[in-house]
């Protein structure tokens, strides 16, 4: 059963004399504020408001966003907004608690930074955490004073976050492990440990570093660490290496004759299932991550990404950069519908779709779709 469909609001812009209609244009938005109004404060959201409250409040602000007809990879930048937003909220609650406590102001400049999808500003529902901690360098012999102010921090808002409703992570990629929190000249030699050689394990951790966004601190130590990540890691010939083979881990849900097929061993809820974020969205984000590496661009979206290698390498020409934005953008919309339907039933806002869902015509957009990503990452491993 799909969803019911809402008649647009830009269907009511004007008024039968030609006169702009804004009130109703502005229903839905203002449906949504003023039935949480009821619950919550009139000028919700606010710093004010608890994070449970406004994390709550960003599924029906994407049911709102779909009735103004928002595409998906529009939507998905709100979220991550939202989600940034919730970032911000819960480190200054952190600090403002640790200053009341006696810890005092942080002891030097420090930046966290969001991982992932969020960075891309790629996020779905039903996220987890990402994220990382920057601190500026202190002299070795008051690292248990500083490191112990920012793994309080780190505890602290990456609890908050859980507390709200978006759940700590459960590989430990977190400000809160000191394999994701240290001074900046400790990423500028972890970054070489890493790419020393061609570890799998190595590879993956790098992987999850090189998508960051900050989102609290002092943005320049970011910076500092994008410097370092451009002029490491593209000369780590084996590093590299590892990298492009890695995509291997990441098959497209394609079978060898082309036709759709979930890969066994992914925990499908049933026989109809198919995962759509590994085995579909993170084949291409991953190559086209790979391939700006390589190319020395630093853009992080998906989009940019895409964009940056039609435009200032031969990686891909223009038309193949449109023919993956626009399979992209036509993964995004199916999990987001799947992603809603789930969370109109109580289930989890996971990477699967159900193919029963699917008309025959989506189907065979969406073979069409996975064929150009599968072919773009295997022209990625052999670039």
């Amino acid at each position: 059963m799909r969803l019911v469909h809402q008649a647009s609001p830009w269907r009511s812009l004007f008024h039968e004399n030609g006169t702009l209609n804004t009130s109703a244009l502005n229903a839905p938005l203002h449906h949504l504020f003023s039935k949480l109004s009821s619950n919550f404060p009139s000028n919700f959201p606010s710093p004010d408001t608890s994070l449970t409250d406004a994390y709550a409040w960003q599924l029906p602000l994407v049911e709102t966003l779909v009735h103004y007809d928002l595409p998906a990879w529009r939507i998905s930048q709100i979220i991550s907004d939202h989600n940034a937003s919730l970032y911000r909220q819960a480190i200054a609650q952190s600090l403002d608690e640790m200053q009341a406590q006696g810890w005092g102001a942080p002891p030097v400049d420090y930046c966290v930074l969001m991982l992932g999808s969020a960075a891309r500003f790629e996020s779905l529902l039903g996220p987890d955490q990402d994220n990382a901690l920057i601190i500026d360098d202190y002299p070795d012999h008051r690292h248990v004073e500083i490191d112990g102010y920012f793994q309080a921090l780190g505890e602290r808002f990456t609890q908050r976050l859980d507390k709200a409703g978006i759940p700590l992570c459960r590989g430990h990629v977190m400000a809160r492990w000191p394999m994701w929190r240290k001074r900046l000249s400790e990423w500028h030699a972890q970054l070489d440990i890493w790419s020393a050689d061609r570890q799998v394990k190595r590879v993956q951790q790098t992987n999850i570093l090189l998508d960051f966004l900050p989102v609290a601190g002092n943005p320049a130590l970011a910076k500092r660490l994008e410097e370092s990540i451009a002029s490491t890691l593209p000369k780590a010939s084996l590093f590299m290496d590892e990298m492009a083979a890695l995509l291997d881990e990441l098959p497209v849900a394609l079978d060898r004759l082309g036709r759709l097929a979930s890969s066994p061993g992914l925990d499908a809820p049933h026989d109809q299932a198919l995962n759509l974020k590994h085995q579909g969205l993170l084949p291409l984000i991953s190559a086209a991550r790979l391939l700006c590496l390589r190319q020395g661009l630093r853009e992080i979206a998906t989009h940019q990404r895409l964009i940056a290698l039609s435009h200032a390498t031969a990686a891909l020409t223009l038309a193949e950069s449109e023919l993956l934005i626009a399979a992209f953008e036509r993964l995004q919309q199916r999990l987001l519908d799947q992603q809603r339907y789930n969370k109109a039933r109580g289930q989890a806002a996971d990477g699967w779709i159900d193919m029963r869902r699917l008309r025959e015509d989506e189907r065979l957009l969406l073979k069409f779709d996975l064929q150009q990503i599968r072919a773009f990452v295997q022209g990625a491993k052999n670039a």
